[in-house]
């Protein structure tokens, strides 16, 4: 097929996905404070989750859970305070990259992207090592349209859904924190979690800022971890 400068090929495409490394496995095993969030999720929200009918099948359940949740969220549901804080929370220590959009996603609907990323960042600041890393892999689908009609925020005063509304404030806001949590966290899952998000073009930033870029590619093109040397050469701008 022929392609002119401004278009490519499925396997052009296809190529270029797949020369991105996979995120690694975290190196430490946190488990337990994830099933401890999930399980504060089904009890807030009052999802229908038998328990497991004998011991020794906690990921079984886990899969329970995550279906009872997407399955609420398709009736429809309204959220309060506090599951909006247990929704935030089980999608930060979620040790999965991908499926911990089942929680941001509710959270979004409901109360909308400037109020999730800014408990996000909040995470980011003032967390553990471990919740950074996992604010930095929940921040991923922070910007998702809203496509939950019918998931709610119930709150004194208001019952309805989030609209869209502007976050480049929030925005920044991250932009900044991680790139100086990426300089200065020497610790290796905050560092690999939060590239693949971090912008390395100085003219993301303010000029203020330009050395830090700077910094930012220099440590990470020198790093030890080969997902990371790997990484900063696909985000490399001017």
């Amino acid at each position: 097929m022929a392609v002119d400068g401004n278009e490519a090929t499925a396997g052009e495409t296809a190529r270029t996905e797949q020369s991105f490394m996979a995120l690694p496995d975290r190196t430490e095993d946190k488990q337990e404070p994830f099933a401890t969030c999930l399980e504060e999720v089904v009890q807030i929200l009052g999802l229908a989750v038998a328990p497991e009918p004998q011991p020794g099948g906690p990921l079984t359940w886990e899969h329970r859970a995550r279906a009872a949740l997407r399955e609420a969220c398709r009736q429809g549901m309204d959220l309060s305070e506090a599951a909006f804080d247990a929704l935030v929370k089980a999608a930060v220590h979620d040790p999965n990259p991908s499926f911990n959009r089942g929680f941001i996603e509710p959270a979004l609907n409901a109360f909308g992207h400037s109020r999730v990323q800014s408990a996000l960042l909040g995470y980011l600041r003032t967390g553990t090592d471990l919740e950074r890393a996992g604010a930095a892999r929940a921040w991923y689908w922070s910007a998702l349209p809203l496509r939950m009609p019918l998931v709610r925020a119930k709150s004194p005063g208001f019952t309805g859904q989030a609209e869209s509304d502007d976050d480049s404030a929030v925005v920044a806001e991250w932009n900044e924190a991680a790139l100086r949590e990426f300089v200065s966290n020497e610790h290796l899952d905050v560092r690999r979690c939060i590239l693949p998000g971090l912008s390395l073009r100085k003219s993301s930033y303010p000029p203020e800022l330009h050395a830090l870029v700077e910094a930012a590619v220099a440590m990470a093109r020198s790093h030890p971890d080969d997902y990371i040397r790997h990484r900063v050469e696909h985000q490399v701008g001017d």
